[in-house]
């Protein structure tokens, strides 16, 4: 019988792990399953640009994974089970989910159906994160997603000349979406409120050419300033100051999907699971943990941020541990680090700081146009080794038996003689 892995979840992290398995893999001897709710992959860390108006690419998983034996499920992933090793799932409208549609509006919720696995690869990300702030929720718009991002897009395609914008959030998701709005729409009002000072993560380099980008743009940034409540017009801050916003971008940080926490995976106190130094479970060794959804540590005893620059390592690991374990193979384990951060400041300037491993600045960041082109090129090698996830797959596929090996509570496959 085929081994069973199903992947939840099919951003950078999921969808990289699917094919990087179906490269490592025979697949007469493992069966890959892809859930995902949309049909297309996502260029997640390109979506200010999509809220802007500007078109992306469009990447159909079917044309990805065509021929490699990757199975994609559209559905929504309504629960896990750990302890039966199942995943409910519900069929889902893909065309409906990428425009963000309600669900429920001239239709019935269809049936659930549960998905049995040998090895759980949990991809499910983050979503946007508004901190229990008041009318935040109500009133905010969010780019963490495509259904939020085309949310966004038509909300700023209507607004007037003068208008006032506010995004929440001085981090990179935060500058990116500001400095895209604002260069787009020259014609509107952004401002940017963040809770330290602009840029104070970067190095002194860095932060003079955010600041002179963000001065040349015409954004107005309120340092040192806490939302403490979004209204359909304005913002007020934690001191009691009224800041008018026709649309308020909120950028400040994820939150990790919910499901995790309903199980009996080991979790911290945020929902992420708690795995090794190969993404697995610590309490149910054949579940592997990618992206957001994973509690990672990493140089210096850190927690890896949540970004695509985390994620896509993660992702590379849990693959090739699977499939290392799996064919009797020596389980990798390679140290996880930093080596950049590249933020794009419209389509024209960029700025790539270099941090440490564990992520902290140092001097030297390369700036402007040249940084912008850099940003561009990861952006799109990115996708590239998403949509491209078997190249070179025959060379190294490794046959697997199906006689279990049991390690702890999960279980292998011995490798074949």
């Amino acid at each position: 019988m085929q081994h069973r892995i199903v992947v939840i979840g099919a951003g950078y992290t999921g969808a990289i792990a699917a094919g990087r398995l179906a490269k490592r893999l025979h697949s007469d001897d493992v069966a890959i399953t892809l859930v995902n709710t949309e049909p297309d992959f996502v260029e997640r860390v390109r979506l200010h640009q999509l809220a802007v108006g500007q078109s992306l690419k469009p990447r159909p998983f079917s044309e990805m994974f065509a021929g490699t034996g990757v199975a994609l499920k559209l559905a929504r992933v309504t629960g896990v089970d750990a302890d039966r090793r199942t995943v409910r799932v519900v069929a889902v409208d893909g065309a409906a989910e990428a425009e963000g549609l309600e669900e429920g509006l001239g239709y019935e919720e269809p049936a659930y159906e549960e998905l049995e696995y040998d090895t759980l690869v949990y991809a499910l990300g983050s979503g946007w994160n508004d901190h229990g702030v008041p009318g935040a929720a109500e009133n905010a718009y969010e780019i963490a997603g495509r259904p939020g991002a085309l949310r966004l897009r038509e909300r700023l395609a209507g607004l007037g000349a003068g208008q006032p914008v506010v995004v929440v959030g001085g981090g990179l998701t935060g500058v990116e979406a500001a400095t895209e709005i604002a260069e787009a729409r020259p014609d509107l009002d952004v401002a940017l409120a963040v809770r330290g000072g602009l840029g104070d993560w970067l190095s002194p380099k860095g932060r003079r050419h955010l600041r002179k980008v963000v001065d040349k743009l015409g954004i107005t940034v309120h340092e040192d300033t806490a939302v403490a409540a979004v209204e359909a017009d304005h913002v007020t801050t934690a001191d009691g100051a009224v800041v008018p916003a026709a649309v308020t971008v909120w950028t400040a940080g994820f939150a990790v999907h919910p499901i995790a926490q309903a199980t009996t995976l080991e979790v911290n106190g945020t929902g992420q699971i708690v795995v090794d130094r190969s993404m697995r479970s610590v309490s149910h060794p054949e579940v592997y943990a990618i992206g957001d959804a994973a509690m990672v540590m990493g140089p210096g005893d850190k927690p890896l941020r949540m970004s695509c620059a985390s994620g896509v390592p993660t992702a590379w690991q849990a693959a090739d541990a699977i499939a290392a374990r799996l064919t009797g193979a020596k389980v990798p384990t390679t140290a996880l680090r930093y080596f950049n951060q590249c933020i794009s400041l419209g389509r024209k300037e960029g700025l790539i700081q270099y941090v440490t491993a564990d992520d902290r600045a140092v001097s030297a960041a390369l700036t402007g146009r040249l940084a912008a082109v850099y940003k561009e090129l990861i952006c799109k090698g990115a996708a590239w080794g998403v949509a491209n996830p078997t190249v070179g797959t025959l060379a190294r596929r490794r046959r697997v038996v199906a006689e279990p090996v049991r390690e702890g509570n999960g279980s292998g496959v011995k490798a074949a003689a």
